[in-house]
């Protein structure tokens, strides 16, 4: 069968769609199946085209897969009005670009949010004789409106109409998490589901890949609490910052975060005015370090600023497959999934003693690191294995095409 996938995020850019996506890609390929992937040129978490792109349409092959990418307004800032600018932009010339670059295709996924590509992803299923899946990676507009970002208005009443109309139109809704699923089911209880979680590659993250410090400018010799991934707003990053403050007693502990996002400038402020020196920010990096990366750490760090229904950062899978520990500031399904696996630390959002002690408590007993880490390591080896999560995908869609 031909599989389509539409999404504004895809590699070379880093994240957990991106990763996500493309690994699902490479797993249909694979099976023998023909992919396609319509996506945009290349700005995230930037903000700006990234080098080597431009203009208006651009096609290539990325690790076998065949891309089309369309040109789209980029912007990392925080503000409502440049973000919808970004998605709407996309929404308009992917549209375009589907219309005649597209072949006809069997299935057509859309990742959401952002949840206005769904308009597109209606047009060209129609457009291309495909059944639509509908892939919700977070819950918007519930989210927004959890989160302070929408209102009670037009502007709210006309985002629930189009999530409506999605699940609706959709052949199947697919969800990252079983509290995206479950919200869904109660809301929509005749649409079609699969949950399609997400997870990590057990080959390619695991506790023989060897440290790399030297190369990410990390000291041998420290003991190091890796984040790496968005430095947004709704990460909630300045409580690591306020945990690296107090674990300056601490010898040799040093905070690594790595990345970029819209918050890392007044971060990077931040850790400066209190003279943090045990705090350490990077660049991004390509996504064939990040294994190395997460080797070179003695503990993993996942962070939400405060409770976003059904939200499992991408983070917890990938220190499952290194055999890290981790400390997860997180409430809800994420914190219930470190907590069954053994894998770490759950703290809520908020609780600076609770993430403060936590990590002192790892940092100063390698027992239970080793413990927890090696929890994590069996959890993903036969719960969160992406290729046996995506194969059980193929094998549905298969049955049903």
């Amino acid at each position: 069968m031909h599989f389509a996938i539409l999404s504004q995020y895809y590699p070379p850019e880093m994240g957990a769609p991106q990763a996500r996506l493309s690994e699902l890609a490479q797993r249909f390929l694979a099976r023998g199946h023909n992919v396609s992937v319509l996506t945009a040129m290349p700005s995230y978490p930037r903000g700006k085209i990234y080098p080597g792109y431009g203009g208006l349409l651009r096609r290539e092959i990325l690790d076998g897969v065949r891309l089309v990418r369309s040109t789209l307004y980029p912007s990392k800032s925080p503000r409502i009005l440049p973000r919808l600018c970004s998605y709407l932009s996309f929404v308009v010339t992917s549209a375009v670009a589907g219309t005649f670059c597209l072949p006809k295709i069997d299935y057509l996924l859309t990742e959401s949010p952002p949840l206005f590509l769904g308009m597109t992803g209606y047009y060209l299923s129609r457009l291309k004789g495909a059944r639509w899946i509908f892939n919700v990676s977070d819950l918007w507009p519930e989210g927004a409106v959890d989160l302070g970002i929408i209102e009670d208005g037009m502007a709210l009443r006309l985002a629930r109409r189009l999530e409506a109309f999605c699940y609706r139109k959709s052949f199947l809704v697919t969800g990252q998490s079983r509290g995206i699923l479950g919200n869904i089911e109660r809301r929509f209880p005749d649409v079609q589901t699969h949950h399609l979680s997400n997870g990590v590659d057990p080959r390619l993250f695991h506790p023989e890949v060897a440290s790399a410090r030297a190369r990410f400018g990390i000291p041998e010799g420290a003991m190091v609490a890796l984040y790496a991934g968005l430095h947004g707003v709704f990460q909630g990053l300045d409580q690591l910052l306020e945990a690296a403050h107090r674990l300056r007693d601490v010898e040799d502990f040093r905070l690594v975060l790595v990345g970029d996002g819209p918050q890392k400038a007044s971060l990077q402020a931040e850790a400066a005015s209190r003279q943090l020196d045990n705090v350490i920010f990077l660049d991004p990096q390509p996504r064939d370090a990040m294994p190395q990366l997460v080797a070179s750490a003695d503990i993993s760090l996942a962070c939400l600023k405060t409770k976003i229904l059904g939200a499992v950062p991408s983070k917890i899978y990938e220190a499952m497959g290194g055999a890290k520990p981790l400390v997860l500031v997180a409430e809800g399904e994420a914190a219930q999934i470190v907590e069954q696996t053994g894998c770490g630390l759950a703290v809520d959002p908020g609780d600076l003693d609770g993430l403060s002690a936590g990590l002192r408590r790892l940092a100063e007993n390698a027992d239970l690191r080793r413990k927890l880490g090696e929890a994590g390591r069996r959890a993903a080896e036969h719960r969160f294995d992406r290729w046996r999560i995506a194969d059980q995908f193929i094998d549905r869609l298969e049955i049903d095409g």
